[in-house]
């Protein structure tokens, strides 16, 4: 149980926990992970019959991971102390732990959610769309990211590396728990209002936002992959639908000036590709995320040497659309050019010499990176 001046809940949690695993026959022990109680928390957890660990750092999964590493047990339950969680119906979860699953969730939604114990916005926008994020950027089998009530197996949750410190803490746990192919399951949960006298510690936006940055962060794909890929083909198909010279649909005539904008698209298009190749080789460098087979295959055929070929390929290109750029202004003997024909070489050219240099940057970066990882 993580708590932060939860003195007149905590007790009540405490005895039911203890209760509930006296009536299973279950050998265990209530932990608190207090992160700095100042209301006597720590007292009352130790009059209670639990065991107190202290946690320094400050934050919600900072003492949940405080607690999860102090725990004994091979079977863990988390949950808040504030009394918004049954602690005597842990019986499901312990059941499903033994069928063999390592995270066993609770869903709020599946269950109850009384009335008064979730705001109307956590209920029916936030919680809802940052789990359908997470189903479709990771396809998570869970509908409820954020229940604070869930039990897992201790061994299998500290090999994913959890690091969060904050409340997206309960979301690292689902995404690594589903990227590293644990076996999740989820039970119907029972939401209470709390028994706080004072406001909750989430707060609304804030913690959303955390949510949401650590959904992406966890993403390259969606981050950078499917944007830079979307724009890369946008920009490609206004170019060449440009290049021949001005289009008209309906009563708008486009020009060089979108030209110029299809050129911004391919060029923020390859550079956002190019971050999601960085960004998956790191994460992956770093433990965050599974190896990647698809990255491995890519890698055997994308060398630093085909990288630089291709680069130098394009820097080639753009010279001699330039050098074609440089007879047509000899032909006007140096002087005044037609915007419309001088841009529809320039603009090719500068992108194909500006793709080139970013091409061979990115390899080297990349076999940078590739050191690091093998």
């Amino acid at each position: 149980m993580p708590c932060l001046n939860e003195s007149k809940t905590l007790g009540t949690c405490i005895q039911k926990a203890r209760s509930a695993m006296q009536q299973l026959g279950v050998r265990g022990e209530v932990i608190v992970a207090d992160n700095g109680s100042t209301d006597g928390s720590q007292a009352i957890a130790t009059e209670s019959g639990a065991r107190v660990v202290p946690v320094a750092a400050r934050g919600y999964g900072s003492a949940l991971r405080g607690g999860i590493a102090a725990a004994r047990g091979a079977y863990v339950i988390m949950g808040d102390c504030d009394d918004s969680y049954d602690f005597t119906q842990i019986e499901p979860f312990l059941l499903k732990l033994r069928e063999g699953n390592d995270l066993v969730m609770g869903n709020r939604f599946l269950g109850k959610i009384r009335p008064g114990a979730m705001p109307f916005l956590h209920r029916y926008l936030g919680n809802p769309f940052l789990s359908w994020l997470g189903r479709l950027f990771f396809k998570c089998p869970v509908g409820d990211f954020q229940c604070g009530l869930r039990g897992f197996r201790k061994e299998a949750i500290d090999g994913l590396g959890l690091r969060t410190t904050g409340m997206e803490f309960s979301t690292e746990m689902v995404v690594k728990a589903t990227l590293f192919h644990l076996q999740i399951t989820e039970i119907p949960t029972t939401l209470s209002p709390d028994g706080r006298d004072r406001p909750p510690h989430l707060r609304t936006w804030r913690d959303g936002w955390r949510y949401l940055r650590f959904l992406l962060l966890y993403s390259p794909r969606w981050l950078f992959l499917y944007p830079g890929a979307a724009l890369l083909v946008l920009g490609l198909a206004v170019g060449a639908w440009l290049m021949p010279g001005p289009r008209t649909v309906s009563s708008v005539t486009f020009d060089y000036d979108t030209l110029l904008f299809a050129a911004m698209a391919i060029l923020v298009g390859f550079q956002s590709i190019n971050f999601a190749v960085y960004s998956k080789v790191f994460a992956i460098s770093e433990g965050l995320l599974p190896a990647d087979r698809r990255l491995d295959r890519f890698f055997h055929y994308v060398t630093l040497e085909t990288g630089l070929a291709a680069g130098a390929l394009l820097l080639v290109s753009g010279s001699l659309i330039w050098v074609l750029g440089l007879v047509y202004w000899q032909s006007r003997h140096f002087g005044p050019l037609d915007p419309d024909k001088a841009l529809r070489i320039a603009i090719p050219g500068l992108v194909a010499f500006t793709l080139g240099v970013q091409t061979i940057l990115s390899s080297f970066l990349l076999s940078v990176l590739g050191v690091s990882r093998q």
